[in-house]
């Protein structure tokens, strides 16, 4: 009999489930959106039980999808937004509060009483990461600090912290396992990446209580079944990753070097540092990509925290478009952005910049502009931000990259990814499998139980779908981005502290 991989990919906008085969293609896939909650500027939650029943309904519609039976499904992986933080009640399951979600500014204070306390330092050296809000530690900590008795309730063991790949298992399994992996552990500012362990240093620091943290497994073991009441089968859960590090590995980023972009809510550049985890002194920051086989495998990653989110934006909040699709026919109604810059920094900007306090702009504005040209910076300002980070990230590996692998729902986008090769001058690629997340995920479960019989197999699945070959004036290039460099500075630093 045939059998498959489920992959569960838990987005910040979305939920999907998406059921591949042994060539790495897909079979069926199920998307859902769910409600985004903004309770003031800059915060940003979501409920989890609308992650959870959105993630459920789409894993049984893949399967369905796929006309196959539910006991054809060798193995499940999980992929998740990584720094969205839940905490629950051990004995019903229940959230205590809303998630807080990766883009929230909510814990700024935090961060900003830490670095005063001298403690900036610690977090970059145990941690690679840096104080930013973006981070689950100083989220937990608001909880911990702000719903009544979460403390007490945490100290007892009554609760459990964890990112969404956590809560989904633990759902999974109905709450037998209360697991992660290194690469969502690493995203926490609570986990030593060198000696892959919560760090008790840090969970001083921040007051959490070490009883209600997740254990780290492997991102790619058997860790247990799900329950047969929710799919129809006891699937073997076998792969785990963050979003990221997952798109990575589907890309088959196993060497040492490799780099991808992803293009979804927000861009994640990570580049393969291989056994090493190398130090970032300008902004960006130092994760594990995974652990198989007992190995672990470190990346640098610039995170950006507005792209496809920013044309959500022009779809909601501008209504200039009906869906995220039209963007590329609105875009290209204009030759080019009239001297026009979007700057998306609606929660912030990430690396290399890391000010919470800058919001967005656009900036460049005359008589001659139409909703076309703001509609044409919205989508070059992922490019432009892709190039902040690339250039830091090429400068501190000591590397220079020949291409660039692609994936997340923006790549669908030629006009974006022909810009992107201009403004880099280097080769953009990618590939015939786009979801590159989801397909990363299944690779690690699928590994797990022997269903790809190693990295070999994956990195075979590979194939090119379209090559972006620049073509830009470097004197063009870089006035452009003379031009985005001086419009970023501009955002920076705008809401008073």
């Amino acid at each position: 009999m045939s059998t498959f991989v489920l992959a569960l990919d838990q987005g910040t906008t979305s939920s999907r489930a998406i059921v591949f085969k042994k060539d790495g293609s897909l079979v069926s896939s199920a998307q859902q959106e769910f409600p985004q909650i903004f309770p003031s500027p800059g915060h940003v939650e979501h409920d989890p039980e609308a992650i959870w029943s959105s993630q459920l309904s789409t894993a049984r519609q893949a399967i369905a999808k796929a006309g196959i039976a539910p006991n054809q499904v060798a193995a499940l992986g999980v992929t998740n937004q990584r720094e969205t933080t839940v905490v629950w009640d051990k004995a019903t399951g229940k959230p205590v509060a809303n998630a807080i979600v990766w883009q929230s500014r909510i814990t700024a204070p935090v961060c900003e009483a830490l670095k005063a306390q001298g403690l900036e330092e610690l977090f970059r050296g145990n941690t690679g990461l840096v104080l930013d809000p973006y981070f689950s530690g100083t989220k937990l900590k608001y909880l911990l600090d702000t719903v009544p008795g979460l403390r007490a309730r945490a100290e007892r063991g009554d609760v459990l912290f964890g990112t969404i790949d956590s809560f989904l298992i633990w759902r999974l399994t109905g709450g037998r396992l209360h697991i992660t992996d290194p690469s969502n552990a690493s995203r926490t500012l609570l986990f030593n990446i060198h000696t892959l362990s919560w760090d008790d240093e840090l969970l001083r620091a921040l007051d959490v209580p070490r009883a209600m943290l997740p254990e780290v497994r492997q991102s790619s073991e058997v860790y247990g079944e799900i329950d047969a009441s929710l799919l129809g089968a006891r699937i073997p859960i076998a792969g785990i990753a963050g979003d990221q590090q997952a798109a990575l590995f589907g890309q088959a980023g196993f060497e040492l070097g490799a780099a991808k972009n992803t293009y979804g809510t927000g861009c994640f550049l990570l580049l393969n540092t291989g056994s090493a985890a190398v130090r970032s002194p300008h902004g960006l920051l130092t994760t594990v990509g995974w652990t198989v086989g007992g190995k672990t495998t470190y990346c640098l990653e610039g995170a950006v925290f507005i792209a496809g989110a920013a044309v959500q934006w022009v779809r909601d909040g501008l209504k200039a478009i009906a869906s995220s699709q039209e963007i590329e026919r609105l875009a290209g109604s204009v030759a080019d952005s009239g001297g026009v810059y979007v700057v998306p920094a609606f929660v912030g900007m990430g690396a290399p910049h890391w000010d919470p306090y800058a919001r967005g702009l656009i900036i460049g504005l005359t008589r001659d502009t139409t909703i076309g040209h703001i509609a044409r910076a919205t989508v070059e300002s992922m490019a432009y931000q892709t190039r902040d980070v690339l250039d830091v990230m090429q400068r501190e590996a000591g590397v220079k990259l020949s291409s660039l692998k692609v994936d997340g729902g923006a790549a669908a986008n030629n006009a974006l990814l022909q810009f992107q090769a201009d403004l880099l001058d280097v080769t953009v690629r990618r590939p015939v499998v786009a979801e590159t997340t989801a397909l990363g995920a299944a690779y690690l479960a699928g590994l797990a139980v022997g269903y790809w019989s190693g990295q070999d197999d994956v990195a075979h699945n590979w194939a090119l779908e379209r090559a972006f070959e620049p073509s830009m004036p470097s004197e063009q290039r870089e006035r452009l981005y003379r031009g985005w460099t001086k419009a970023a500075s501009r955002a920076l630093n705008w809401v008073e502290p």
